[in-house]
């Protein structure tokens, strides 16, 4: 019996397969909303029962929110952290929903047959891909290839308020070679993906004060110092507007640059420039000129305007000069670049550049996390790049992603896992929104890209 046996088993079983997964996404497991409680409850219980008939020792753990579920099966050869999460995004607004969100269905569209439900894309049906193919591997031949831990968390739509907490107490059971992450998405549609870096995050917000109240703007306008002004003129000068670059002193210490293997495949990844940039009315890249599109979404950093506000917000017009004008600011985070450093340095470039009577103040308890950067020279990236290449019939690409993953961080942080972030998801799969779907392709071939890659870990 071979791999060739488990695709087989896979094929045979795909509407079986497709079935159970049905049955997991009638479970309306919310967990931001307490009403659903005893849903988050039963989709674990769900989740136990399906694993432990796979012969996975696997329970329930209690947490202060939703549970844990944590299975483990001895074997030889690399030890597998699996992860993914069995909470969903609430369904609202309800009436954009073409079915009911909990009454999933198979339906046919234009680029083929898709699964319809709240959570069949974030993150069921991807989990259910990887439970899949051991569920294949184990009937074929009766024990699975090497050690697996399964990780699957109840409140990652809620902002995972149990989960470093639990991975701390419970850091030894957790520990792996390697975590395998589920919940992510192709670069482009039937290109096969592998995510070796994720951006971190600094968040901060100021407020520049001016006069002690606000004014009457015939009676101070033009000697007075306004705090609008002020603020627009600093945020201002955080970008070299020939460039693109941020003008930060310090900013782009510990960015590396992309090597010429990873920029290969960047370039032949299918991604489609015009229409990412066009589906938002975009006629052109608006970052660093030096540097593609893709390099400004995955591997560069960026400061970016999230809010600016102040003075009078009602209808008609209120002549006033405002007693303080706001911002709120993010930066993405590449390579080993130091959100508390960066933090000092944005501060200081603000702080430099007050008028006399300005002042700032500064929200004092935003977070920051640096960017996860994974060794993709393991050669368990390339074993299981080659195995997606051959699934899906085109090469398969390491990719960046301009978003925060937090688990990936955490598995880093916390157990000293590098992740691949492995998932079979499309752009248009509408998670978070009305009309959730996944597609039955992604499902299959998520089913048997899993078979595969646990196939050449083995060997790797």
């Amino acid at each position: 019996m071979s791999l060739t046996d488990v695709l087989s088993r896979i094929d045979t079983d795909l509407p079986a397969a497709t079935d159970r997964l049905m049955d997991l996404l009638r479970i309306p497991s919310i967990s931001t909303d307490p009403a659903f409680k005893s849903d988050c409850d039963r989709a674990a219980d769900w989740l136990v029962s399906d694993l432990n008939s796979l012969g996975i020792t696997t329970e329930k753990r209690a947490t202060p929110g939703h549970p844990m579920v944590v299975g483990h099966l001895d074997g030889t050869g690399p030890h597998l952290l699996f992860y993914g999460h069995y909470d969903v995004q609430p369904v609202d607004p309800l009436n954009l929903w073409n079915l009911d969100p909990f009454d999933p269905d198979i339906q046919d569209t234009p680029a083929g047959k898709v699964i319809r439900g709240r959570g069949s894309s974030d993150d069921k049906g991807q989990l259910m891909t990887f439970v899949e193919a051991c569920r294949a591997w184990k009937a074929v031949h009766g024990t699975l290839p090497c050690k697996l831990t399964f990780f699957l968390e109840g409140e990652e739509e809620s902002g995972s308020p149990s989960l470093v907490p639990f991975m701390k107490e419970h850091a030894d059971e957790l520990t792996a070679d390697i975590a395998l992450i589920c919940d992510t998405a192709m670069v482009s549609p039937g290109v096969p993906s592998i995510a070796g870096q994720l951006r971190g995050m600094l968040k901060d917000e100021f407020t520049i004060h001016g006069p002690t109240r606000d004014l009457h703007s015939g009676h101070y306008g033009g000697p007075g110092l306004n705090p609008l002004r002020e603020i627009s003129r600093i945020v201002a000068s955080f970008h070299d507007t020939e460039t693109g670059a941020v003008a930060v002193d310090g900013f782009y210490e510990g960015v590396p640059e992309v090597s010429d293997e990873m920029l290969r495949q960047w370039q032949n990844c299918g991604f489609d420039e015009a229409a990412y940039l066009g589906g938002v009315g975009y006629t052109q890249a608006h970052g660093e000129k030096a540097y593609s599109t893709l390099e400004q979404q995955w591997a560069r950093p960026t400061l970016e305007i999230n809010g600016l506000w102040g003075g009078y917000q009602g209808a008609g017009t209120k002549t006033v000069i405002p007693a303080e004008a706001h911002c709120k600011l993010t930066c993405r985070l590449v390579g080993d670049m130091d959100p508390d450093r960066l933090r000092t340095r944005i501060r200081a470039h603000v702080e430099t550049r007050l008028s006399p009577d300005a002042r700032v103040t500064w929200d004092g308890d935003l977070d920051g996390s640096p960017a996860s950067v994974m060794n993709t020279d393991r050669p368990e990236f390339e074993a299981a790049r080659q195995a997606l290449s051959n699934e899906w019939n085109r090469e398969a690409v390491i990719v960046g992603m301009g978003g925060s993953i937090p688990i990936a961080g955490f598995f880093k942080d916390i157990l000293g896992l590098d992740s691949m972030l492995i998932g079979y998801a499309n752009e248009d799969d509408a998670i978070h929104s009305p009309n959730e779907k996944y597609n039955l392709a992604s499902f299959h071939k998520g089913i048997r890209s899993w078979a595969r890659i646990l196939d050449a870990l083995t060997r790797a």
